[in-house]
């Protein structure tokens, strides 16, 4: 399959995903929406791809919306007055998705629900959309040309793609607060000092150094991975570290049994385990277990 506004390419195990409109700095509009929606639930049962890598193309990583096309450019329906409700009990039926939710939260939520490790290399401007979707990605690379900002205040409208989930986490609730009650744009300096970003790499060698932290995920049990992406997630945001020895304890039983099974002896003889199983098709039972 083909998209517009990406590149899907699979090498060595590891997905590139590029924002792919570099004459608009790769300006997120809905049809880029729509299709990093449908990539990264491909990617997530995608047996071929062990880690996803996500760049843009030319100068830019993402400068955000594309403000220059017609009509309302977040594609929202505005004769639609939607409650709390709605989005509560109608959220997947079309008109919702198709005039009332935020894009970029699809977009996220679809990235938080993939299976595989995710690492942004930002090569440069990620502003608005193009900051906040990266909050969803696991790691955060970026090169000495990157500049990122949390802009939204500064045009009078609220962060979105599920970031005031994501960026108290990542940073602290007052980095936080500030960088979005500012709309201030940062280097690549600030983004690490605040830890926001792993590490800065010159301009041509970031995705180098993004494959080489993505090649240290390959050749795992698929599954594990899998159960521990979104375990380190969820378990995370409960309410009693007890929700998560329950998940725990699913987890190590089930993957002792399957995928894990030849992984002791492997280890006692010195070889390469023999990982049984794909993430694609042999998930424990009890997974997704917070759809229950």
């Amino acid at each position: 399959m083909s998209y517009e506004t990406l590149r899907y390419e699979v090498q060595d195990a590891i997905l590139t995903l590029t924002l792919n409109r570099p004459d608009n700095m790769n300006a997120f509009t809905v049809t880029m929406a729509n299709e990093l929606v449908d990539a990264f639930k491909r990617a997530s049962d995608d047996d071929e791809v062990a880690a996803v890598v996500v760049t843009g193309e030319g100068r830019a990583f993402c400068a955000g919306m594309d403000l220059s096309v017609e009509g309302n450019v977040f594609g929202l329906n505005q004769n639609m007055q939607p409650t709390l409700k709605d989005l509560q009990e109608r959220a997947d039926e079309p008109e919702m998705i198709d005039g009332v939710r935020d894009t970029g939260g699809r977009v996220v939520l679809a990235i938080y629900d993939c299976k595989k490790p995710v690492i942004a290399a930002i090569n440069g401007a990620a502003v608005g959309i193009g900051a906040t979707m990266t909050c969803a990605m696991d790691i955060r690379l970026v090169s000495e040309h990157a500049k990122v900002g949390f802009v939204f205040n500064k045009i009078g409208i609220t962060p979105e793609a599920c970031s005031t989930w994501f960026l108290p986490r990542i940073i602290n609730m007052q980095t936080a607060l500030e960088w979005c009650y500012t709309g201030e744009i940062h280097n690549a300096e600030v983004l690490v000092e605040a830890g926001f970003a792993k590490a800065i790499y010159p301009a041509e060698s970031l995705l180098d150094e993004a494959y080489k932290l993505a090649a240290k995920f390959t050749g795992h049990s698929p599954v594990a991975i899998a159960l521990t992406r979104q375990m380190m997630y969820r378990n995370s945001a409960q309410d009693h570290p007890v929700k998560a020895h329950h998940i725990d304890s699913l987890a190590v039983f089930y993957t002792c049994e399957d995928s894990g099974a030849d992984g002791v002896p492997a280890f006692l003889e010195k070889r390469a385990p023999k990982f049984v199983g794909e993430a694609s098709t042999d998930m424990p039972d009890f997974y997704p277990w917070w759809q229950d």
